[in-house]
């Protein structure tokens, strides 16, 4: 069966739990929730972290689906604001030479607190459809998670999966030394990789600090040019992705 992707709006309502009240579900995403905890002191004062994460196989199109959930209540916000970059993988292999893969840390601690159970429901899923595209898809603080669940579902399956985010921050890391070997084993990564970012959407550009990127950005809008007072009001350009015409043309014809 040839791959055929939703209308990415839709995709944007199933994931965000139809965060804008459209009505339009098309998949009640249930989310399994995941804590964990990263420091002693966190332990000893009873203090921990969630993430959520969400799979299932969709066979009308013959696609293994993935959901990550978007920032919940006061330690995701910590974790997206406190918590920035550090050694995520010891250095892998690209080009015939060592590359060190650096990642967000709070982004980083969400994403290895349930990658193996992840790994594990990915695995099983694919082994019973072993024909079935994968697609990974996240809102916000779950477009971070998406991109390292991407990247590592490729570095230990070899999957080549369609990576659909939305209202995208810039979860890896790069120095000035290896910023374009960096991007080039990103763009490896994916089949098809579409970051929506609206160009006012002041959570894409997060962290605001020089080195972080994401995968590919996909800048989007309802204006065209950028505007500092436009940044300020996230409550409308950061969750207005369930409007179709945000999106490229072929996202109608490629789906008819």
């Amino acid at each position: 069966m040839a791959y055929r992707h939703l209308p990415f709006e839709e995709y944007f309502i199933n994931t965000s739990e139809d965060y804008t009240h459209t009505g339009k579900v098309t998949y009640p995403v249930v989310y399994t929730a995941v804590r964990y905890c990263t420091t002693k002191i966190g332990r000893a004062l009873g203090l921990s972290h969630e993430v959520n994460y969400e799979i299932h196989y969709e066979p009308e199109r013959d696609v293994i689906q993935m959901h990550f959930q978007r920032t919940l209540g006061f330690m995701d916000w910590f974790a997206n604001i406190f918590e920035f970059a550090s050694r995520y993988y010891e250095a892998i292999e690209f080009e015939g030479e060592p590359l060190q893969l650096r990642v967000h840390h709070g982004w980083g601690n969400m994403y290895r607190a349930i990658k193996y159970e992840v790994r594990d429901a990915w695995n099983a899923l694919h082994e019973q459809h072993p024909s079935a595209a994968t697609e990974i898809l996240g809102w916000s603080l779950g477009s971070g998670i998406a991109a390292l669940c991407c990247q590592d579902l490729n570095y230990n399956f070899g999957l080549k999966s369609y990576l659909y985010t939305y209202g995208s921050v810039r979860p890896f890391k790069c120095t000035r030394e290896n910023r374009t070997r960096m991007r080039r084993y990103l763009d490896t990564l994916c089949l098809d990789c579409e970051n929506f970012a609206d160009v006012n959407d002041l959570i894409s550009y997060m962290p605001p600090f020089r080195g972080f990127v994401m995968i590919r950005r996909v800048d989007v809008g309802t204006e065209k040019k950028r505007s500092f007072f436009r940044l300020l009001n996230p409550l409308k350009y950061h969750v207005h992705y369930d409007k179709p015409d945000l999106y490229p043309k072929e996202n109608k014809e490629e789906i008819m």
